[in-house]
C-alpha cells in the first residue's frame, strides 16, 4: 500500500504517533484524512502526510496546537520558509542543549564552585519563536498591523512609541504596589486599549502573550526597564496575567 491510502493504523506505525492522537487531530481540524471510507476508516493522502511532518516538527518546537493550526491554516503559509524557521529554532535548542551538557560535565569534574545561570537562559530561543509566531502564529492580528502601517508615515512611527514607552514609564512608577490594585489594572486596561488603537485587536490572549514576550525578549525587556526602571517588564507581566485571570472568571 503507498503513502497516498495509508490507514490511521499504518500512518501511527510509520510516524510513532498513536491513532488517538490522529483522531484528536481530525476532531480539532488540525489534521482531517483525506477521506473517509464507507466503513469509516481514515484514510491519508502524501499531502495530508507532509502537514503531519510540519505538525509534528512545531511539535517538537513545543509549539501549541492551537498555534501550529493558525500557522498551517495561513493563507500565507510558505512551507520552504517554514522549514527554514523549523531549521533555524532546532539548531538554537542544539546549541543550548550543547552548552548545558558542557556545564554539566564541568559541575560533575569540579563541582559547583561558581555559580552561573545564564546557562540556562532561553531568551534567544524564546525571540526567533516570538517572531515565527509575529509571522504565522497571529495571522489576523498581523494583516491588521500591516493594514494600519499603510497609512502611517515617519511621525507616527515616534509619537505612537513614545507613547507607548510613557505608558511603561508610569507603569513603572506603581513597582511599588501589587499587581493586582486596581490603579494598576487600569493602566494595563489603557495599554490593551492603545495596543489595539495602534497595533491590531489585542485580544486577552494576544496580551498574554506579549506580557510573556516582554521578559522573555531581551529586546523588550530592556527597553521597558529603561523606561521604568529595572523590573518594570516583569511586574507588567505580572499585571497583565492578573489582568487576563480576571477576564476569564
Amino acid at each position: 500500500m503507498t503513502k497516498e491510502s495509508m490507514s490511521v493504523h499504518e500512518v501511527a506505525k510509520l510516524t510513532g504517533i498513536t491513532a488517538r492522537t490522529l483522531h484528536y487531530y481530525d476532531e480539532i481540524g488540525l489534521l482531517k484524512p483525506t477521506k473517509v471510507t464507507e466503513s469509516g476508516y481514515r484514510m491519508y493522502d502524501d499531502t495530508a502526510l507532509s502537514r503531519l511532518q510540519n505538525i509534528l516538527l512545531f511539535r517538537e518546537l513545543e509549539f501549541p496546537l492551537k498555534e501550529i493550526k493558525v500557522i498551517l491554516d495561513s493563507p500565507d503559509f510558505d512551507p520552504s520558509e517554514a522549514i527554514a524557521q523549523q531549521i533555524e529554532l532546532l539548531e538554537l535548542q542544539y546549541k543550548h542543549i550543547g552548552e548545558l551538557i558542557i556545564f554539566a560535565r564541568e559541575i560533575q569534574n569540579k563541582g559547583v564552585t561558581t555559580m552561573n545561570f545564564d546557562v540556562f537562559d532561553k531568551s534567544e530561543i524564546k525571540k526567533y519563536e516570538a517572531e515565527v509566531k509575529a509571522k504565522w502564529g497571529n495571522t489576523k492580528a498581523y494583516q491588521e498591523y500591516e493594514q494600519k502601517d499603510i497609512t502611517r508615515n515617519e511621525g507616527d512611527y515616534s509619537k505612537i512609541a513614545n507613547e507607548l514607552m510613557t505608558m511603561f514609564s508610569e507603569l513603572g512608577e506603581l513597582k511599588h504596589l501589587t499587581p493586582n490594585v486596581d490603579e494598576v489594572q487600569k493602566k494595563i486596561s489603557a495599554l490593551q486599549k492603545f495596543i489595539t488603537d495602534n497595533y491590531y485587536v489585542c485580544t486577552n490572549e494576544i496580551l498574554s502573550g506579549l506580557g510573556e514576550m516582554y521578559v522573555c525578549d531581551e529586546r523588550f525587556k530592556s527597553s521597558i526597564d529603561k523606561a521604568g526602571g529595572d523590573g518594570t517588564a516583569g511586574f507588567v507581566k505580572q499585571a497583565i496575567a492578573v489582568h487576563c485571570s480576571k477576564k476569564r472568571s
